[in-house]
């Protein structure tokens, strides 16, 4: 996994949100308060990211990261969930052709065990067709949680240092960073969280140790680019000093 130091990161105006990751709340709320059942909520809450993934290199954004279903998500109702799953199939057909031609690299962190071989396929799929566009870099979390990934990662550097692909003194941050699910990715500058909910919920923990955040009270459906604009400028007058002290 990438970092970026002050420097790096800074830009003539101040510091740049190159990463900008999003917890995507507040569909079902959406939907409810008009009458309607939760997943038309979630229907159009893809219709956003659309559009959001759209204005993003014009905002001088590189990566983005949005949170769509995480492993606590589960416990929510059978219909809901079915209903879900259904549309991120949907979601990655409709979407393949379209990200393609705008140069957008799709694709998937999160534990896959557990979802569907047909929507496993679908998303190794739009992985393998996106792998060489470079405008934007998408990351969809699904079936994903902080403290999961970071169990697993650790699983996998204990079984390194067991069977002697890894030596104990070598097994650091780094190490651990290296077997996470985003070990390709920078770290995030900026973490979004929309709905006016004012919690991290197990989203990117050890990514986002430096982030900046923004929590609005716009329900995900209704977030549009000029909002996320407005917040990535608001960025740029931040103080970004990584632990060390103001000049």
């Amino acid at each position: 996994m990438a970092s970026k130091d002050a420097s790096d990161a800074a830009g003539p105006s101040g510091p740049r949100a190159e990463h900008v990751a999003i917890i995507m709340d507040g569909n079902g709320r959406w939907a409810t308060s008009r009458g309607w059942p939760r997943l038309v909520g979630h229907r159009r809450g893809a219709e956003r990211v659309r559009e959001i993934v759209q204005a993003c290199p014009g905002l001088g954004i590189r990566w983005l990261t949005i949170y769509a279903f995480s492993t606590e998500n589960w416990k929510r109702s059978t219909e809901e969930v079915i209903g879900l799953m259904t549309l991120f199939g949907r979601y990655i057909e409709s979407e393949a052709e379209r990200l393609s031609a705008q140069g957008v690299r799709l694709r998937f962190i999160g534990g896959r065990a557990r979802l569907e071989p047909r929507l496993r396929e679908l998303m190794a799929a739009i992985e393998a067709r996106t792998a060489g566009n470079t405008l934007l870099n998408l990351t969809v979390a699904i079936n994903y949680g902080g403290r999961d990934e970071l169990a697993r990662a650790a699983a996998r550097l204990a079984g390194d240092v067991a069977a002697g692909r890894l030596a104990l003194a070598d097994a650091g941050e780094a190490a651990l960073a290296a077997r996470l699910d985003t070990a390709d990715l920078p770290d995030p500058d900026l973490v979004i969280r929309t709905s006016g909910e004012t919690r991290t919920s197990n989203f990117l923990p050890w990514q986002a140790a430096y982030a900046e955040y923004e929590f609005t009270p716009t329900l995900w459906p209704d977030f549009t680019r000029d909002e996320l604009a407005a917040i990535v400028a608001r960025f740029t007058g931040r103080e970004r000093r990584f632990g060390g002290a103001k000049a």
